[in-house]
């Protein structure tokens, strides 16, 4: 396997949304900003404790920013460091932003010979790198989404149309206006359909201060709907698997799997 494959297939594992310990995130410096210069900055990052800096920066190339006319914006200038990676983004239009940050890989094995060969990486890199014609060729397909959502002054929607491609979160309550105490209405869809007794969860920030996760365990209705009521304010990170019952480690042959991940805010009541 080249070095590039490698360095690549390193991140795609640390992106993956199944680990348990490493979790990937977008963090917005502010999810609704009214000023007359209005800014934000976007951080990524893999950590132990949620939206803390302690593990490693979160590769930010690919990332889009759809405005609140539906407009995909141009891809922003990255700054990495060792624990995060940034990028500046300057609200100049009034309405909500989402985030989104889509990750699309293949792991494969095959045979050249008797040898037994390994792959995990882009879509790119195997057909670059993998002969379409290798022996006992077996491939599987993982999509993994990050979101989070800013507003300059006033929400609006039309960002947070859903691509209609891979697992998605559709907010029925706007992301930008979640309070404490009082519930919030999503969807989750698989290529545009609703996913039914779809199971998800809820982890609030600041892990290391309470000493366990907290995290809330919840799922859908037959409409693929859930309500979500937060307990207290704060940032939140809501995650979803897709299979359900998927095994850690190699898939099987043609299997695609999907991860979502966003990070919102829960407001004061």
């Amino acid at each position: 396997m080249k070095t590039r494959t490698i360095a690549l297939a390193v991140a795609l594992t640390a992106l993956s949304l199944q680990a348990a310990a490493h979790r990937p995130f977008l963090l917005p410096s502010s999810t609704v900003v009214e000023s007359r210069d209005p800014w934000v900055t976007i951080d990524g990052a893999i950590a132990e404790n949620l939206f803390d800096f302690d593990t490693n920066a979160l590769g930010l190339d690919g990332v889009a920013v759809t405005a609140p006319d539906g407009s995909v914006l141009a891809a922003p200038a990255i700054v990495k460091s060792r624990l995060r990676s940034s990028f500046d983004l300057r609200l100049a239009q009034t309405g909500t932003y989402k985030v989104a940050l889509v990750t699309d890989s293949v792991m494969a094995s095959y045979k050249v010979g008797e040898e037994t060969r390994r792959f995990r990486g882009s879509a790119a890199a195997f057909a670059r790198e993998v002969p379409a014609n290798s022996a006992e060729l077996k491939t599987s397909y993982n999509q993994a989404r990050l979101e989070t959502f800013v507003t300059n002054t006033r929400p609006t929607d039309a960002a947070l149309k859903a691509t209609g491609k891979g697992l998605e979160m559709v907010p029925l309550t706007h992301p930008n206006e979640l309070r404490a105490g009082e519930p919030a209405r999503w969807r989750f869809q698989l290529d545009g359909k609703p996913l039914a007794q779809f199971a998800f969860s809820v982890i609030p920030g600041g892990v290391r201060y309470r000493g366990v996760l907290g995290e809330m365990r919840l799922a859908t209705d037959a409409k693929g709907e859930a309500s979500v009521t937060v307990p207290d304010a704060g940032m939140v990170w809501l995650s979803a698997n897709y299979p359900q019952n998927r095994t850690r480690g190699p898939a099987d042959n043609g299997e695609r799997r999907y991860s979502y991940a966003a990070t919102l805010e829960v407001l004061p009541p």
